[in-house]
């Protein structure tokens, strides 16, 4: 069978990716400069082909907030910025666990353990470092979610360990191209993190990195972003929208919003480009993309999202995911965590009543579980 768009140069990547072949940048910039329509269409016949017509939720927990040396330009938990967010150290094993167990009940395949910080540390923090794995092991062993992690830069000893902990995915985005990425961070390179990404993958660890789109990159830094993506070998590639938070240097340069059709467009593209993994919809998804936008996103190949609260900020609740996904002609995936939908709203509804907390909860729902314990 022959799927056409009526788009040569979108119709020829289909028809290649589906071959097998796999694209190269001359492709990702010919096809980033061509109509959306055509573009979403040809990657959403990708994905029906490849993939198995499911959304796969994650979550994560903003497990160390704040203090953070590095100076990612876009990051509220920078200790060189003035934003005004919570501060606080560790927040431990159990607290953890019973934020994996919330996004459990919500739905999500994979849970992620988060720290503000440039890497955790087995030799200069060793009770820290040994808070991280028991926490690993509460979520391994407690519940049904597949435990993630994002604990910056890590030696070739740490990354081992945290493999032959179970950790299943490692998460290092690399924010945006390599041209672009000094704009961006000044304190360690773009070298940097695909070092780190090279050695958790050497461990056995499967990769999620991914980008933030609205930074004042050009589309051919979008490009760049997903070739280099490609190089490194990920499977999850989650899409993070800029969600300026004031005080941060993002917020203060003023730029321009990113438009609907830019994302879409985008999403595309990177479902062309990395036609097995995963590409999910992210951070700042609900501030940038109204309903309408996220389903269109869903519809370009995206099949992933993260649900649930952000690290400072906060996302949209698990029902209306859900919805979301329904609205795309999806169904969310179960493959892990074999979860009822049809409760998760029901829960939603009756939670509306009372402000009950999302999956993951922010600095700020964290830093008051913090003081409690």
């Amino acid at each position: 069978m022959v799927y056409e768009t009526g788009n040569r140069t979108v119709d020829e990547a289909v028809a290649r990716v589906l071959d097998g072949d796999r694209l190269d940048r001359r492709d990702g910039l010919a096809l980033i400069a061509q109509p959306v329509d055509a573009l979403a269409a040809g990657a959403d016949y990708v994905r029906t082909r490849l993939g198995d017509d499911t959304v796969d939720a994650c979550s994560i927990v903003n497990a160390k907030a704040g203090n953070c040396a590095e100076d990612c330009g876009f990051c509220a938990q920078s200790v060189h910025f003035d934003t005004g967010i919570e501060n606080y150290g560790f927040l431990g094993p159990e607290t953890i666990l019973e934020a994996a167990q919330r996004a459990e009940r919500d739905g999500a395949q994979r849970f992620g353990i988060v720290v503000a910080e440039k890497g955790v540390s087995k030799e200069h923090r060793p009770e820290e470092w040994e808070e991280v794995l028991e926490a690993i092991r509460l979520v391994r062993d407690e519940t049904d979610v597949e435990v993630d992690a994002s604990l910056g830069i890590l030696t070739e000893e740490e990354a081992a360990i945290l493999a032959d902990e179970g950790l299943n995915h490692y998460n290092h985005n690399i924010e945006t191209s390599p041209r672009y990425f000094p704009e961006v961070v000044q304190t360690h390179t773009f070298e940097k993190r695909v070092q780190t990404l090279r050695v958790a993958k050497e461990a056995g660890m499967d990769l999620c990195a991914g980008v933030i789109l609205g930074m004042g990159e050009s589309p051919t830094d979008r490009v760049d972003a997903a070739m280099a993506l490609q190089e490194i070998g990920i499977s999850s590639l989650p899409v993070n929208i800029l969600n300026p938070v004031a005080g941060t240097p993002m917020a203060e340069q003023g730029l321009p919003d990113i438009t609907t059709e830019e994302v879409v467009q985008t999403i595309a593209v990177y479902r062309l480009l990395h036609p097995e993994a995963r590409v999910r919809l992210t951070g700042g998804r609900e501030v940038n993309l109204d309903t309408d936008g996220q389903v269109a996103a869903l519809e370009a190949g995206a099949d992933g999202m993260l649900t649930g609260d952000y690290l400072t900020t906060e996302g949209q609740s698990a029902a209306d995911d859900l919805e979301i996904v329904e609205q795309a002609g999806l169904e969310p995936n179960t493959e892990a965590n074999d979860f009822d939908p049809e409760a998760v709203k029901e829960r939603a509804s009756d939670d509306a009543q009372t402000e009950t907390e999302t999956a993951a909860g922010t600095a700020q729902s964290n830093a008051e579980l913090k003081s409690d314990d």
